[in-house]
């Protein structure tokens, strides 16, 4: 039965969703802890006629996706971290170009070459880019090995509906982790990319797809056009998950696999008699700021809580335009945060706020 759930690792759940999504093509280089996508695509692609090639580097991989999407077909590449720093010239020329690369970025530690900790500490690098220009990027930050099949169809969908780069931000734990998951139908329309795609110019007028225009007036306007495609996604496509938000006073805000232990606190909190809910980015790229906003100036606090030094945090702090307290509760990499120092880093927070209100 295609609905039927079977026990299977994040990065295997990946690997097939991007299957069934229709992908064409994969280029990749081997790096923990993503390699077994590429791994599994080795077999799966060859075993259906499609494009598959382990290249010599991530920046050839990234050069070979923007080759293959060019021509209309659906094409990705996987890879961590520090060798995704390595394909940051690629991405913003992919945004310039609009051409519908999708990324999978299976975060490590760092920074440089780090380790295979798992990390949340590229939120960063996805969300504002280390390559040059005024260029945006869809981020997708999946919490559950279900929703990395979920997200991986979605981020296929978005590139192609909106010619623009979307990265899949998942981490160490979950790619490695098993978990209980249904692969469906892929859910999308597929969507008409014969207005622009390079497919020979048989019968029609020749195309060209380049990032830069030589007359100043029109890359100005070529960059205002860019943005003006994000502001679209923006309104169309920012998601988000809430739990007890209605009647909370405090509101945990966390992205990604850090998700199911920040659930797990608030259930603690509550039974405590704090009333927490929860807030969790699934576009960490447009980041739902307009909501968060929404929150502040009903008076909830927030405190965030990720594996990184504070990334999500400050957008956090944007976001609430001094409204209302923002906390950090972090660490930068390693053992996930557990639902006990969650527990006890919000109580102290509590206690702080209460002692300073109490003293002005």
């Amino acid at each position: 039965m295609v609905n039927e759930k079977v026990l299977i690792k994040g990065n295997y759940a990946i690997a097939q969703a991007a299957v069934n999504a229709g992908c064409q093509c994969y280029f990749g280089y081997p790096i923990t802890p993503q390699t077994e996508i590429g791994e599994y695509l080795s077999g799966k692609m060859q075993e259906l006629g499609r494009g598959y090639v382990c290249a010599e580097s991530e920046l050839a991989a990234i050069n070979m996706v923007m080759g293959a999407v060019s021509t209309g077909v659906k094409a990705m590449t996987s890879s961590s971290s520090c060798a995704v720093a390595l394909m940051q010239e690629a991405l913003s020329y992919a945004a310039s170009d609009e051409l519908p690369v999708v990324l999978v970025n299976v975060m490590r530690t760092g920074p440089g070459l780090g380790y295979i900790y798992p990390a949340q500490g590229d939120y960063n690098q996805a969300v504002y880019g280390g390559g040059n220009g005024d260029y945006k990027i869809i981020v997708l930050a999946p919490s559950t090995v279900q929703e990395c099949i979920d997200l991986t169809y979605r981020a296929f969908y978005l590139a192609q509906k909106y010619r623009n780069p979307v990265i899949l931000l998942a981490d160490g734990l979950l790619g490695q982790m098993m978990e209980p998951a249904s692969f469906g139908e892929y859910p999308y329309p597929e969507v008409d990319v014969s207005s622009w795609a390079l497919t020979g110019a048989k019968n029609r007028d020749a195309r060209s797809i380049y990032s830069v225009a030589r007359e100043e007036k029109k890359q100005i306007q070529h960059i205002y056009d860019l943005h003006k495609k994000f502001d679209v996604i923006t309104q169309n496509e920012t998601t988000f998950e809430e739990f007890n938000i209605e009647d909370a006073d405090i509101i945990l805000t966390v992205f990604g696999s850090m998700t199911r232990n920040i659930k797990a606190a608030m259930n603690v909190l509550r039974k405590k008699g704090l009333k927490v809910g929860v807030f969790r980015p699934i576009t960490l790229s447009p980041f739902p700021h307009k909501r968060i906003n929404e929150l502040a100036s009903r008076g909830k606090d927030f405190i965030v809580v990720e594996m990184n030094m504070g990334q999500m945090f400050k957008d956090v702090k944007f976001a609430v335009e001094g409204k209302v307290n923002v906390d950090l509760v972090n660490r930068p990499c390693g053992e996930w945060l557990s639902v006990e120092e969650i527990v006890s880093s919000v109580e102290k927070i509590v206690e702080g706020r209460k002692q300073y209100a109490a003293s002005v």
